[in-house]
């Protein structure tokens, strides 16, 4: 597989972990149960910011396409990035009357 391609699943995959545990409800309601029991903590608000969680997917899959520590830190930031815009392009956008 192509670096170019990997990079862009990373940034899919790591879109979507923080997007289901941020935005979504999850099967049977497990997400939200989550978040319930997480309360106002620390845990809690990581749950609802999908900007602090999308670092810790890309984080995970950064690995994949990194042979070195400054390798790791470009592709971890550049994917939590690309997953951020993903977040602002695919948000609704309120009607405009």
């Amino acid at each position: 597989m192509s670096p170019e391609l990997t990079f862009i699943l990373i940034s899919l995959a790591s879109w979507r972990i923080a997007h289901f545990i941020a935005a979504e409800d999850g099967p049977f309601d497990v997400v939200v149960k989550l978040r319930a029991k997480a309360g106002n903590h620390m845990l809690g608000h990581l749950m609802d910011c999908f900007y602090c969680l999308s670092l810790w997917p890309s984080a995970l899959f950064a690995p994949l396409l990194s042979e070195g520590w400054m390798e790791f830190v470009l592709v971890w930031l550049a994917a939590s990035g690309a997953a951020c815009i993903l977040e602002q392009a695919t948000a609704a956008k309120p009607n405009a009357t």
